[in-house]
Parts: C-alpha cells; sequence; structure tokens
C-alpha cells in the first residue's frame, strides 16, 4: 500500500521493508503474488527502478514462493527495466534478469536434489512439439521449462508464452541469457526430456536460422545488392551465436548429433578465405575450444568419420585449419601489415616479447624483433594468446562490441597454430594414456591367468574376450582419428615450418611432428608415420637437397604430392628457398657429383635434433622409416663433416674434400652434443625389441648399400655413417648376437669388398671389431659351452679370405693376432677357422700380409698347441707348409720350416697324448661314417691317425723339398731328413711303407725330374746385391745341391733305419729304386751330383747286414727315443711289442728267435748282386769316352772316379762268391777307363802333383786297392778263383805301359802336363784336357806285378796263361826306349823288376821247358836284352860321370845275370837263343863308342866295364871247361871266332885311317875303340892261356896268331896312348916264340 502511494519517499521505505520483511522469509505465496504486482506498478510508473530490481531479486533469491505466473511477471518487470533509457537502470537490469535466470534454474535443480532419493517411474514423452506437455514437471521445473521456452521464441522474434508482458528484447541478450542457461545448467538438459527436447526442436533450428546471413555472404560481393540489412553478417550476434554453438556442441553433443555436424560444417565454413577477417578469427577461437577436448575431438569422429554416410567432420576441421593456415600466406591481409601490426598489439594490451636468438627479420625498413612465420614475402607475427592446452578466446568475449574489431595481422595464425598444437597434444596424449592403460591391463590379465586363481577358466575366457573387443573398437577410433587428421595437419605444419623464424615455434612444431610420428608409429599406421618422420627429415636438411633425397630413398607417398580429403585440396606447398634463416654451417652435400656447397641453418639442426630424439625415445615404433631417419642423418653427418672413430661413434672431423666444411662456433659448441646423441642413440637399440632392432639393421643396410652404390667408380671420401652405425649397434646388441649377426656381419663382408678402399677399411673395421667383442663378450652360456655360437661369430673372419684386397686381409690377421692374444686358450672348435684364415693367404698377396699372417702362425706354433684340439694339428702342419711356399720372402719360407721342425718336436714329446686323442677322434668319425654308409675319407687313410700326422708333416716337407729356391729346399731338406731320423721310430712298422714310397721316393723323382730339366743359363745375382758363387750360378747347379741332399738323406734312412724296414715286404723292389736313383745321379752331368750319389751309393753299401746272435754290432749307433710306445702287432706277430731305445736292442729283438724277421742270405746277396749291377753300369756309363767333344763335353771329375773305384772293395766283399771272369772282365774295362780319363787344365793345378814328384792320384791309388783286394781275396780264395790271376796281370801290365805310352781317352787331344797353361784361362777358349802323369802309377803297378809274381809265378793258370812273356813283352818297352822313357825311373824300375822276375820266372820257365809252355818267352827276352842293352836312345847331354856309371853299372848287372842265370843251363834253353845272347855279348864286348863326349871324359864313357863284363863273360863261355854237350862247345867256339874277326876289322881301319890322317890325330873315338880292341886281345891271349888246351880249337889259335902282323903295323901310330896298349898286346905274343915243331906233332895236336 505504501508503494502504492508513488511517493518516492515512502515508497523507498516499504520497499526497504518489504525487502527486510522477505529476507527474513515471512512471505507468503500469495503475499508474494502481491508483492510481484506492486511492483509492476512502479515499474511502470518508472519509480524507483534500481530499488525495485533489488527488491524482485532478494524476493527470488530468498525463497522459493513465487511461482508460475508471479514468476514470469516478475521476470517480464526485470526484462522491462532492461530497456529502459538509462543506463545504470538497463545495465542493472541485465544483470538482474541475468541472476534471476540463473536463480530459476537452480531452484530446479535443487528440485531435483530433494527428489533423487526416490526412484520415478520414468514416463514416457511423446516426441511432439506441443509446448504444454510439461504435465509431467515438478513446480520449479515448470518455470525454468517455460522461461527457457520464451527465451528461445524471443531470440526467434516470436511471442512468449509465458512471458506475458513483455514489451521488447533484443537477440544478442536473448542469445546470452541462452548461453550462460545452457552453459551453467546442462545437466537440466542432460537429465530432463522435456528440456532435451527444447533444445532439439527450438535452440537448434534457431541457431541454425540466425547463422544463414554468413554462410551466405561472400566478401566483396555488393551488400546493396542484398533485400534487407539483416543480411549482412553481424558481429555481435555472430559472435554470439557461435558462443551458443559452442556451449552446444561441448555440452549436449551427445543429445544432438546430427545438429552439431551441422554447426561444426557451418565453423568450417566459416574459416573460407572469403569471409570476413573477423569472422573467420572467431570462427577459429570457437574451433581451439575443441580442440583442447581430445575426448570431444574422439566423439567427433566416432560419430561421423567412422560412420558410413556422415560428413567426415573431424578431418574436415583438421583440414580447414590447414587450408587456413595456407590462405593466410597466400592471400595477404587487406589492412596494411604494419598498422593492423600496431593495431593489434594495442588490442591485446601488451607488448609481445620475442625471443632474443630468432632471426634479425627487416620489413619495411623497419627491424622487429618477433616471433613470426614468414613465407614467400608473407609476413605474418606469432602473437602470444593463450597458455598451452587452454582456448582463451579473445573475440569471442566482446560482448560489448557492436561493430567488427579489426584483428591484429598474426591473430587468426597464432590461434590456428596453436589449435593444431592442442589438437596434437590432446589426441596424443590421449590415445597414448588408453593405450598404455590397455597394456597395463593386458598385463595384469596375462599374469592373473598365469598365476592358479579360483574364477573358473570361463570367467576368465570371458573377461579377456570382452577385453579384446573393447581393444579392437578402442583401436579403430584411434586409427580413424589418425588416419582422418594426419593429412592435414602434416600439410599445415610442414607448411609453418618451413615459414617459422622462432626458435620456440619451430620447437613446437617439430615437437607436434615428432609426437604423431611416435603415435602413428605405436598404433602401425605406417604411411602416416612415414609422412611425418619424412616431413621432419626435410626439415633437417637444406631445401631442395631434401627432395632427392628423400624421394629417391623412401617410398614415402607424400613427397610434394596433394591428398585428396573429401573434395578438398590440401596441397603440400613446397619449401622455400627464401627462408630467412641463420645458417650455421656449410658443407658438401653427399651426392655422386656434389655441385658447390650446401647450407644448414640453426632451423635445420633444431630438425636434426628432433629426428635424434625421434629416433632415440621412439626407436621402437619407427619399423621400415629407420631408412629414412637414418638416411637424413647419414646426410646431416656428411654435411657437418663429422667422421667415424673407433667403436663407430662419429666425431667432428675435417672433411677430406678439402676446406668446404665451414661451421660457425654456434653449431661447434653443438656438435659434440650431436655426435653425443647419436651415439646414444644406437646404445638405445640395446632395448628395442627383436623385430624393431631387426628394421634397424635392414635400414643400416640398405643405407650402406646406397653409400656403395655412390662410392663406386671415384675414389672419393665415401660416407662410412651406416658401417660406423652397424658397429655401434652390434657393439651394444651383443648379449643377443645370434639374432642379428647374419644380416649384419653379410652386410659388412659386402663393405670388405668394396673397390673404394676409405669403405672398404671401415667394414673390415666394423666386422674385426665385432668379432673382438664378440668373442670378448661375457655371453650367457660362456662360448666354451655354446659352440656354435663360436662358430657363428668367427664364420664372417674365415669369409674374408674370399676377398682380395690385401688392406681387408691385413686387418682380418691384425685381427686373428688380437683374437690369439687374448682368446688364444680358449678357440676350442673355432681353432680349423682361424687357422684356415691364415692358410688363405696367397702368394700374391704382398709381403706384409704375409708376413702378418706367419706372425699369428708363429704365435699359434709357440704358444697353442697344448691349447687346440689335436684334430687340428694337422691343419697347423698344413698352413706351415703353405707359408713355405709363399715366394714372397726367403726369411718367412724359412722359418716356416723351421716352424715344421717345432712342431715335428711338439708331435715327438706330446705323442702318447696326441695319439690317444686322435684315436678317440677316429673311432667317433668311425662310427658318423658307418652310420651315413660312407667311407672315411683322410690323407694316408689305412695308417693309424697319428701317424697320418706324421705323414702329413712330412708330405709337407716333401714339397718344400722342390721349391723353385734352392735355400728353401735345402732348409726342407735337412728338416725332412733330420724329423724321419729323430722321430721316425715313433712311427708303426706298417707305415714306414707309405714313409719310403709316398714320402722318399716320390720326392726323390721329383727332385731328379727337376734337375735333369734346369735351365743352365746363368743367373747373375741372388736378388739384391748378394753375388752368387759361380759353383751355384746357374738353376741347375742349384737343383744339384738339392739332389745331392735328398739322396743323401734317402740314403742315410736307408742306411740307419735297415732294420726296420728290411721286414717290410718288398724291401727288394725298394732297394732296386734306390739304385736306380743313385745310378742316374751318378751318371748326372754334375760332379758335384756324381760324386755325391756314390758317397751315397758308399753309405748304403757299409749296412750291417741283418744281425745274427753270433756278431750283434759292438756299438749299436743311440737313437733317443722317449717313453717307449705301443704299437700293433707287426707281421702276423702274436704279441704287440713296446719300441725300445737303442737300435743294438731293436736289432737283438729282430733277430731273436721268436719273431722270424731275418731276412734270408740268398735275398741278401740279390741285394747285394742288385748293387754290383748298379756300380757296373755306373761305371761303364760315366767312364766310357765320348763321340765328340767340344767346349761343353762332360769329362767325369777325379773325385768321382775316385769315389767310384773306392765302392768295390766294400761291395766286392760281398759278392765275391759269385765273383767270375766276365765280373773281372768288366771290372777291368771300368778300372781302364776310368784311369783313362783327363783332366781339365782349370783343375790341374788342385789335383796333379808337381810334375816331378812321384807321387799317385787318389784315384790311381783307388785302382791299385781295388786290384790288391781282389788278388787277396783269389789267394785265400778256393782253386776255381785261381784262374783270375792272369786277368789281374793283363790289367796291372797294362797300366805298367802307360809309362811310356798314356791311354786315349775317345778322339780327345790331350796336352801333356807341361804344357797346359796353368795360369792363363782363357774365357770362352775350349778347355785343355791335360792327361796325367801316368810314371808313378805305371811303376807301382810294376811293383805290384813283380810281387804278385813272386808268389803266383808257380800257379798252373800263371804258367798257362804266359805271364812270364807277357810281364817281358811289356817290359821291353820302357827297357827299350831307355832314355828316352818320359820318366828315367821308369826304366830303371823296369830292370830290376826284370832282373827280379827272371829270377823267379827263369827257374820255372826250365822246370817246364819240354812242355814247350814258354817257347815264345826266349825270342821275346833276347830282343828285350838286345834292346835294353843296345839302346837307340841317347843319353842326355846334362848327364853327369856318377850317373854314368850308375847306369853303367845296370848294365853289368844284366850281363851278370845272363852269365849267371842263363848260360849256365843253356842245355834247357834254345839254341837260336844262345846264339842270340852270344851275338849280343859280342857286340857289348868291343862297343863302339858314343859321339857325344867331350875329350876329357872319353876314357870313362866307353864303357870299359860293361864290355869288359861282356868279353869276360864271353871268354868264360868260350873255354868253360865244363862242356858237356857238344851244343856248349859250338857256344864258345862262335864266340871266339866272332870276337877275333872283330878285333881284326878294328885294327885294320884304324891302320887304313892313321896312314891317312898324316900328321892329323884320329877322332877320339876310333883312338878310344883301337885301345879297347888291343886291351881286348890281351885278355883273351890271357884267358886262353888259361884254358885247358884241348878246349881251344886249332883254329883259334890260328886267327890269334894272324893278329900279329896288324899289330906289327900299328907301331908307327903317333898316340902315346895307343903306343902302350899296343905295348901290352904285343908282349904275350912272347908265348908263341918258341921253335916250330915237326909238322906231324903240330898236326897231330
Amino acid at each position: 500500500m505504501g508503494c502504492g502511494t508513488k511517493e518516492p519517499k515512502i515508497t523507498q521505505l516499504c520497499l526497504a521493508a518489504i525487502q527486510r520483511l522477505m529476507s527474513h522469509e515471512v512471505v507468503s505465496e500469495t503475499a508474494a503474488g502481491n508483492i510481484i504486482n506492486m511492483l509492476w506498478q512502479l515499474m511502470e510508473n518508472s519509480l524507483e527502478e534500481l530499488k525495485l530490481l533489488q527488491t524482485v531479486l532478494v524476493l527470488l533469491t530468498t525463497n522459493t514462493v513465487v511461482h508460475d505466473e508471479a514468476l514470469s511477471k516478475a521476470i517480464v518487470l526485470c526484462f522491462r527495466l532492461h530497456f529502459t533509457k538509462d543506463n545504470i537502470t538497463n545495465n542493472t537490469a541485465a544483470a538482474t534478469v541475468r541472476q534471476v535466470v540463473t536463480v530459476v534454474f537452480e531452484r530446479m535443480v535443487a528440485e531435483d536434489e530433494r527428489h533423487r532419493d526416490i526412484i520415478e517411474q520414468p514416463v514416457l514423452v511423446q516426441g511432439n512439439s506441443n509446448r504444454r506437455s510439461v504435465s509431467t514437471l515438478k513446480p520449479c521445473a515448470k518455470d525454468a521449462y517455460m522461461l527457457f521456452q520464451d527465451l528461445c521464441q524471443l531470440v526467434n522474434a516470436d511471442a512468449p508464452y509465458w512471458l506475458v508482458g513483455m514489451t521488447e528484447m533484443t537477440r544478442t541478450f536473448g542469445l546470452e541469457l541462452l548461453e550462460s542457461v545452457l552453459n551453467d545448467f546442462p545437466q537440466v538438459f542432460l537429465q530432463h526430456q522435456e528440456f532435451s527436447f527444447l533444445l532439439k526442436e527450438r535452440v537448434c533450428p534457431l541457431v541454425i536460422k540466425l547463422f544463414s546471413p554468413n554462410i551466405k555472404f561472400r566478401q566483396g560481393s555488393s551488400t546493396s545488392s542484398s533485400p534487407a540489412p539483416v543480411e549482412k553478417p553481424y558481429f555481435p550476434i555472430c559472435m554470439r551465436l557461435l558462443r551458443v554453438v559452442s556451449v552446444l556442441i561441448k555440452q549436449f553433443y551427445s543429445l544432438l548429433v546430427t545438429e552439431c555436424e551441422i554447426f561444426l560444417s557451418l565453423l568450417v565454413k566459416f574459416l573460407d578465405a572469403d569471409k570476413p577477417q573477423w569472422l573467420r578469427a572467431v570462427a577459429v577461437e570457437s574451433i581451439h575450444r575443441f580442440c583442447v577436448q581430445p575426448q570431444l575431438l574422439r566423439s567427433f569422429c566416432q560419430s561421423y568419420d567412422m560412420k558410413q554416410h556422415s560428413t567426415k567432420v573431424f578431418r574436415d576441421i583438421v583440414n580447414a585449419l590447414g587450408s587456413f593456415i595456407q590462405s593466410l600466406f597466400l592471400v595477404p591481409p587487406t589492412g596494411n601489415p604494419a598498422t593492423s601490426n600496431q593495431a593489434g598489439n594495442n588490442n591485446l594490451g601488451g607488448s609481445v616479447s620475442a625471443p632474443a636468438n630468432s632471426g634479425m627479420v627487416g620489413i619495411g625498413g623497419g627491424v622487429t624483433l618477433l616471433p613470426a612465420f614468414e613465407y614467400r614475402g608473407t609476413w605474418i607475427p606469432i602473437l602470444t594468446i593463450t597458455v598451452q592446452g587452454s582456448a582463451k578466446a579473445t573475440y569471442l568475449e566482446m560482448l560489448d562490441k557492436v561493430e567488427p574489431p579489426t584483428i591484429p595481422e598474426g591473430y587468426a595464425m597464432s590461434v590456428a597454430f596453436h589449435c593444431l598444437l592442442d589438437l596434437v597434444r590432446g589426441i596424443t596424449s590421449m590415445i597414448e594414456g588408453e593405450l598404455g592403460e590397455l597394456e597395463t591391463e593386458c598385463q595384469t590379465t596375462t599374469e592373473e591367468g598365469s598365476s592358479p586363481t579360483q574364477s573358473t577358466e570361463q570367467q576368465d575366457l570371458q573377461s579377456t574376450s570382452d577385453q579384446m573387443d573393447k581393444e579392437i573398437v578402442s583401436r579403430a577410433v584411434w586409427e580413424e582419428m589418425v588416419n582422418a587428421c594426419w593429412c592435414g595437419l602434416l600439410a599445415a605444419l610442414s607448411l609453418l615450418l618451413d615459414a617459422s623464424t622462432d626458435e620456440a615455434a619451430t620447437e613446437n612444431i617439430l615437437k607436434a611432428e615428432l609426437t604423431m610420428a611416435a603415435l602413428c608409429g605405436r598404433l602401425g599406421l605406417v604411411t602416416s608415420r612415414d609422412a611425418f618422420i619424412t616431413a621432419i627429415c626435410k626439415g633437417s636438411l637444406p631445401p631442395h637437397y631434401a627432395l632427392t633425397v628423400l624421394n629417391t630413398t623412401t617410398a614415402a607417398t607424400l613427397s610434394n604430392k596433394s591428398y585428396s580429403v573429401q573434395g578438398q585440396s590440401v596441397m603440400m606447398i613446397s619449401p622455400s628457398s627464401e627462408s630467412h634463416q641463420q645458417v650455421v654451417a656449410v658443407g658438401q652435400p653427399l651426392a655422386v657429383q656434389p655441385q658447390g656447397t650446401v647450407m644448414l641453418t640453426s632451423k635445420n639442426i633444431q630438425c636434426m635434433r628432433t629426428l635424434l630424439n625421434l629416433a632415440h625415445c621412439h626407436g621402437a615404433v619407427l619399423g621400415t622409416s629407420w631408412q629414412l631417419v637414418l638416411a637424413t642423418l647419414q646426410h646431416l653427418v656428411w654435411i657437418l663433416g663429422l667422421k667415424p672413430s673407433s667403436g663407430g661413434a662419429l666425431k667432428p672431423g675435417r672433411a677430406v674434400e678439402g676446406p668446404s666444411t665451414v661451421l660457425t662456433t654456434a653449431v661447434m659448441t653443438d656438435l659434440p652434443v650431436i655426435s653425443n646423441i647419436l651415439s646414444r642413440l644406437f646404445e638405445s637399440s640395446q632395448y628395442l625389441d627383436d623385430v624393431s632392432l631387426h628394421h634397424l639393421i635392414n635400414a643400416l643396410c640398405s643405407l650402406s648399400l646406397e653409400a656403395m652404390d655412390m662410392a663406386y667408380g671415384n675414389n672419393k671420401e665415401p660416407s662410412l655413417f651406416a658401417v660406423a652405425k652397424l658397429l655401434e649397434t652390434g657393439l651394444v646388441n651383443m648379449h643377443r648376437i645370434e639374432i642379428l649377426w647374419r644380416p649384419l656381419t653379410g652386410h659388412l663382408l659386402e663393405v670388405c669388398q668394396h673397390p673404394n678402399s676409405r669403405m672398404r677399411e671401415w667394414g673390415a673395421e666394423a666386422l674385426t671389431s665385432l668379432i673382438k667383442a664378440g668373442l670378448t663378450f661375457n655371453h650367457d652360456p660362456p662360448l666354451s659351452q655354446n659352440q656354435r655360437l663360436q662358430l657363428l661369430l668367427l664364420n664372417p673372419l674365415k669369409e674374408m679370405s674370399n676377398i682380395n684386397h690385401p688392406d681387408i686381409r691385413l686387418k682380418q690377421l691384425e685381427c686373428v693376432l688380437q683374437i690369439l692374444q687374448s682368446q688364444g686358450d680358449s678357440l676350442g672348435p673355432g681353432w680349423p677357422l682361424v687357422l684356415g684364415v691364415m692358410g688363405a693367404i696367397r702368394n700374391d698377396q704382398g709381403e706384409s700380409l704375409i708376413r702378418t699372417a706367419f706372425q699369428c702362425l708363429q704365435l699359434v706354433v709357440t704358444d697353442f698347441l697344448p691349447t687346440m684340439p689335436c684334430t687340428c694339428l694337422q691343419i697347423v702342419v698344413d698352413v706351415a707348409g703353405s707359408f713355405g711356399l709363399h715366394n714372397q720372402e726367403l726369411n718367412i719360407s724359412l722359418t716356416s720350416i723351421g716352424l715344421l721342425w717345432n712342431i715335428s718336436d711338439y708331435f715327438f714329446q706330446r705323442g702318447e697324448t696326441i695319439e690317444k686323442e686322435l684315436n678317440k677322434e677316429e673311432a667317433a668319425q668311425q662310427k658318423q661314417a658307418e652310420e651315413k654308409g660312407v667311407v672315411l675319407n683322410r690323407p694316408f687313410h689305412p695308417a693309424p691317425p697319428f701317424d697320418c700326422l706324421w705323414l702329413c708333416l712330412y708330405a709337407k716337407l716333401g714339397e718344400l723339398c722342390v721349391d723353385p729356391r734352392p735355400a728353401v729346399r735345402k732348409s726342407a731338406g735337412q728338416t725332412l731328413f733330420s724329423t724321419i731320423g729323430a722321430h721316425g721310430t715313433l712311427l708303426q712298422h706298417s707305415t714306414w711303407h707309405t714313409v719310403i714310397w709316398k714320402v722318399l721316393f716320390h720326392l726323390l723323382d721329383r727332385v731328379r725330374e727337376s734337375s735333369t730339366t734346369a735351365d743352365k743359363e746363368k743367373i747373375e745375382s741372388g736378388g739384391g746385391n748378394i753375388l752368387i758363387h759361380h759353383s751355384r750360378d746357374t738353376a741347375e747347379k742349384q737343383w744339384a745341391e738339392t739332389w745331392v741332399l735328398t739322396l743323401a738323406g734317402v740314403a742315410r734312412i736307408f742306411n740307419t733305419r735297415r732294420y726296420l724296414l728290411q721286414p717290410l715286404g718288398d724291401f727288394s723292389r725298394a732297394w732296386d729304386v734306390l739304385l736306380d736313383h743313385i745310378q742316374s745321379a751318378a751318371l748326372s752331368k754334375n760332379n758335384e751330383v756324381s760324386l755325391a750319389a756314390l758317397k751315397s751309393f758308399q753309405e748304403i753299401l757299409q749296412i750291417v747286414s741283418p744281425v745274427r746272435d753270433s756278431d750283434k754290432p759292438e756299438t749299436p749307433p743311440v737313437v733317443n727315443v722317449p717313453v717307449p710306445v705301443l704299437i700293433g702287432p707287426i707281421s702276423g706277430m702274436s704279441r704287440p711289442f713296446v719300441r725300445t731305445d737303442s737300435i743294438g736292442e731293436k736289432l737283438g729283438r729282430y733277430s731273436s728267435s721268436e719273431p722270424p724277421i731275418v731276412t734270408d742270405e740268398l735275398e741278401d746277396l740279390n741285394l747285394w748282386w742288385a748293387a754290383w749291377n748298379t756300380w757296373y753300369r755306373i761305371g761303364s756309363e760315366s767312364t766310357k769316352p765320348p763321340i765328340t767333344f767340344d767346349k761343353l763335353t762332360f769329362i767325369p771329375s777325379q773325385p768321382f772316379l775316385t769315389a767310384l773305384i773306392q765302392i768295390f772293395p766294400a761291395l766286392y766283399q760281398h759278392i765275391k762268391t759269385g765273383f767270375n771272369m766276365d765280373d773281372l772282365q768288366k771290372l777291368g774295362v771300368i778300372l781302364h777307363s776310368a784311369i783313362s780319363v783327363p783332366i781339365s787344365s782349370d783343375a790341374s793345378p788342385f789335383i796333379l802333383p808337381s810334375y816331378t814328384e812321384a807321387v799317385l792320384t787318389s784315384l790311381q791309388e783307388a785302382v791299385l786297392t781295388a786290384l790288391d783286394v781282389l788278388q787277396k781275396a783269389i789267394c785265400v780264395g778256393p782253386e776255381n778263383m785261381q784262374i783270375m790271376y792272369p786277368a789281374i796281370f793283363d790289367q796291372l801290365l797294362a797300366f805298367v805301359e802307360f809309362s811310356c805310352k798314356p791311354p786315349q781317352y775317345g778322339q780327345l787331344e790331350t796336352k801333356h802336363i807341361a804344357n797346359a797353361k796353368y795360369n792363363q784361362i782363357q774365357l770362352f777358349a775350349p778347355a785343355e784336357w791335360v792327361a796325367l802323369n801316368y810314371v808313378p802309377f805305371a811303376e807301382r803297378s810294376l811293383e805290384v806285378v813283380v810281387d804278385l809274381y813272386q808268389k803266383t809265378a808257380c800257379h798252373k793258370a800263371v804258367v798257362n796263361e804266359k805271364v812270364l812273356q807277357n810281364i817281358i813283352k811289356t817290359l821291353r818297352v820302357p827297357l827299350s826306349l831307355k832314355y828316352s822313357c818320359p820318366s828315367e825311373s821308369t826304366w830303371k824300375l823296369a830292370v830290376s823288376s826284370l832282373l827280379r822276375v827272371l829270377s823267379i820266372g827263369l827257374p820255372v820257365a826250365r822246370q817246364h821247358a819240354s812242355s814247350g809252355k814258354f817257347d815264345s818267352m826266349w825270342p821275346e827276352l833276347a830282343n828285350t836284352f838286345e834292346d835294353f842293352l843296345f839302346t837307340k836312345s841317347i843319353p842326355p847331354d846334362n848327364l853327369s860321370i856318377q850317373e854314368f856309371q850308375r847306369n853303367e853299372n845296370i848294365d853289368v848287372e844284366v850281363v851278370q845275370l845272363i852269365s849267371n842265370e842263363i848260360l849256365p843251363y843253356a842245355n834247357f834253353i834254345p839254341k837260336e837263343f844262345v846264339g842270340q845272347i852270344m851275338t849280343m855279348l859280342n857286340k857289348g864286348s868291343i862297343h863302339s863308342q858314343s859321339s857325344s863326349f867331350t875329350e876329357a871324359e872319353i876314357d870313362i864313357r866307353l864303357r870299359e866295364e860293361f864290355s869288359k863284363m861282356c868279353f869276360e863273360t864271353l871268354l868264360q863261355f868260350s873255354f868253360s871247361n865244363k862242356v858237356t854237350t857238344p851244343q856248349e862247345g859250338y857256344i864258345s867256339r862262335m864266340a871266339l871266332s866272332v870276337l877275333l874277326k872283330r878285333s881284326q876289322d878294328v885294327l885294320h881301319r884304324y891302320i887304313e885311317d892313321e896312314r891317312l890322317s898324316g900328321k892329323c890325330p884320329l877322332p877320339r873315338q876310333q883312338v878310344t875303340e883301337i885301345i879297347f880292341v888291343l886291351k881286348a886281345v890281351s885278355t883273351l891271349i890271357d884267358s886262353l892261356k888259361k884254358t885247358q888246351p884241348e878246349n881251344v880249337d886249332g883254329n883259334t889259335w890260328a886267327q890269334v896268331i894272324a893278329l900279329y902282323p896288324t899289330l906289327v903295323e900299328c907301331i908307327t901310330c903317333s898316340s902315346s896312348e895307343v903306343c902302350s896298349a899296343l905295348k901290352e898286346a904285343l908282349v904275350p905274343f912272347k908265348d908263341f916264340m918258341q921253335p916250330p915243331a915237326s909238322r906231324v906233332q903240330n898236326g897231330e895236336s
């Protein structure tokens, strides 16, 4: 009532009172109605408007009594007040309306709360549009319903149903109210079907209707043509509509699926480039609101994108954002950028601080430091708009603006950018969260499943299958979401990344791309994953560079293609090259033909770090994209000039290409970090699962293959990134190396074969490092128990042997060396591989390689033989042997032979253990072979395995013995024979057969063949500056040495091991082969070889025959054999025997009674006869004179012949029993020929004694010894052997002849030794051959003859074969030559010999006189005497008087012999012979003087003694008293008449000459002769006087007396000497002076 007064004051008080009452809640419903009516009136009167509003508010807020009509009235009242003219009232009323609306709804909520406990039957609401169908609603709810319904009516400009009395209303205010209700009380609509019905039927159509101007509007079309002004988009309404839409979608999406689809499609349309700028900005802000709600986005996706016929809303939103961003770059904003920029700043009300390190970008002259995007000249600043993850809108909040605001440049871009980032962030975190939950659930269920639980299996299965379904559904949603958004996102993000000039923005973009890539990877969406990764990769590389690389290397589907997305074309804009970025590095592009340099900007580096981050954190999901990632990293690493260092880590290193890589300090500090991350990236591969790891390895391999392709054909620095990283990956994954070993090493082996040396080198480095690491790694189980793994690890090492590059092989061998040094003891089954590597080195692979390999082998032999399995020992032998055959480095070959010796020593020391182990192994293999049904195949098979080992060793050494290099042959030969000698006792008896035939004879054959075909060309020097001795200066001579060594070795073995060899079945065959070798060597045209062959021959002939008990060797050679080793039974013996220490015992054992091993005598003889035949063949071949002679004719040397002849005595001892005349003949021929061989003048000073010394050469000694042996043997031998004497005499006599007539050697012209040119050995002059001085030899032979004859003169054979005659005949030659003999001693010896022989022989001859066996001897003897005593040779002028007298004495001796031994026995001697002797004596008695004497010597030189002797002998026999036969008388008569006649002649001649000469004295000779005759006459008369008168023939006296007149005539001579002689001659005549007796008496007497 008070208010009714309408008095202001009163009204104020009343209202205050009413308010107080209300606040004490004492107002009833009716009272409230009254109050409202009263207030209505006041309102209509425009009184106390503010107080009214206050009162209404109090009334409605303090209690709930006001309902229905009253409530509606109160609300209308507030609305009315809102539209007054007064501003304050307006605003207050607006606020009150808002509050009242809220109150109405809050009441409803409270009411619901109260009734919530009562479970009500839901009443089905009919789906009709009857607004009165609210009967089911409770009072407060009904009010709220009516109110909301009317608000819709009002906004739609229709009359309200409930708010009666409304006069005017604005849409903006209505929309705000609707928005606030929807925003504040969503549960009302969601819980009550009536309300949700309102939403569907009222609100949505309303919104769609109000949106129509915006949809139809096109910017730029003239507005005047539109019929109504409303048609132009109106900012306030549009903005509020969008806010309503935001709320609707956000809160009631589930109710309004279809409607939301329309709303969202509209929003997308508002982003079109032809919409007003402000509209686009507001639309973006709205979209941003959804982007921060991933669950909402998920619902969109599920409701639209995944339905068949629905719009792909989610995809459209993302694509729209993309297009929007693109359009901002392509269509420059309308306003001047600078001004709008400032406007934007003002609007935002704060300055934007830019990061200090972003690039300085000049725009229109002014320099700003704003972070911004710049693309193709379009510059868009980035404004800081919201905190990440919340969508705080600027323009959607401008509720007071009526005009559309100016949008600062870059605002829309910034919001859109944040949309994208939030979208990505939201989706990924949501999906990854859910994935995580799923995974943990899976784990828990599997854990439960595995632990025994109470629940039955069915429940388990049930839960699992539910879970599976759930997972399948979720996964489908996630995949759809990603598939829907990735194209748009990628297009937009790539563009922004390209345009970004701000580090922070770049970081955000990259982070978004990275999270998307990882998410796609986790979901297994390969294409999208690869696409995002490609984007990051492109960002990392310089512009334009990227395209080529990524297009070639990847199968990514998005290299600059356009993606058709539901009719909307999203073009991927290729990067712009003009982006103003700080360049931080300049480097070489990694290309086959690098063109210039490329630049890396800081953004590239940033992208690279993201890429590393991606690989590091999400490696497990990369799969095939590893290829992209690694290819890019490889290029970056290359451009930055990082080079691999040990272990595969990349370190900054200078590029080989030169100074083309330029790095700023900024990036220099980053490099170590990058290189570190790179390493960590591969270290983390140890946490990847096997499949991912394989992806990584495959990627690295294919990357490496490309690098290899690029490196072909040029020797530029290759990219080693992949190889280094393969190494790094292998090293960190050692614990599961088996799964990646094959692909890893397989690829590295290919790298090792690459022609580019740097590439190869790293391949090898990586491979060897991996192998070493693999072997040293602590595997579980350890390698020693896991042979398969060990062999797997070592296998690539072996494979490297197939590569020919020496540098790789060097690496391989260095690796082997290191493995040996670190792991040698534990290689076990890996040994064959390791040894194989050493053995695979070939001759042509260079010295250093061979040297390194050899170092390894030396290490093995010195340190590791005991630790390796015995089965590998054979490989060691083979390998060592193969090094011997390498001809690169002599020292290595020689040392390897030394190694073989060491190995053999080791076999010897460890014999027993090796044998056991090998036998065990053999048994196992045998078993396997039998199971498989194959034959066990190993070298030298039937021999036991340990023996086979030895045989392999021998065979290897055997090969080395025929190496082309002499030093190697020599060393190998010595070693071979030493080993067989020292260790041969270890072999089984039967194995010796193989040693002899397969090793030794095989070797001899090869050596013989090589030697006979060797080159005779002179070798100038031995390589380097080594001079070669002339005895080794042709290949032939060098081979000769080898032949010598080999033959000697084999002979020695035959000699020392005879007791072992002889029991073998085919010893005699072996013996023949050996003899054949000796023969061919002895006949070779090389002095050294031939001589050595004979030495070997001698050696095998000194062999002890198998010893009988009776004559065991006193000192058997001792061979040290340590432990006695049991060997199997030999030749069927019943018990095995132990090998013992000395050969003596062995010999004893062989000859003891149990094993019948002694070879029988017969076989033994056969061996010796074989040897004799060989000897004969050698002798006859070698001494046979060649047919023609030239410079090259080969003539055997003296030592050779000596040795040959020296063999005979030893040989003869064994064959004497069967030696017959034929053999003797053969022998004789050889001895004769041997003696005849001349020597070369070069050699003569060494062999010949000086000519004057009477010394025999050793050859001559040997010949005589041989004959001596023979004659001694004949002497003690049986009768039948003595018929050989004459043959021996013949032989010796032939030698005696050499004294005067040296033997001829074929047609060869020899010089006498004195004429040989000693000191002038002319080059190329034909060799001069010098005949030896045979005199001493002949003389010695003569002595032998005499001695022998003394012993054998009476032997029948000697008598029968006319030996004496032959001796005389032979001696006749030197005797007749006398002074003409080459040597004076010869004839003297001949005389003495003759005298001795005759002293023995003449009695024998007399004995056999009757048989006539000696008849032919007498004339020979007579001639011999004649020739000697009256020689035709003149004594040399220089003969001294003493000499002459001595020689005369010899003559006298001969005459004495005649007088003592021959003439007394004249009756046993043929008459003619005696006659010859007499004539001779006669001749001697009056000897004609020799003509060469000087006057002084004449009396001495006339051989007076000799003549006297002859004369006396003559006389003695002339008046011999013992005339027994008429024949004797005849001799003396004959002698006297001869003598006297001679005297007469001489005297007559003298007288004649004297008379003629007148006063001249006669020649001295004549005078001498006459004196001699005179003396002879006196002697004769003396003799006659002494004789018995009856013995003197009357005729003789007559002749004597007849001399007297002649003597008297001589008286006139002038020579005093003659006169004195004459006196003496005349004196004896006094005895004839007696009276003549009666004739008768004389006649009678």
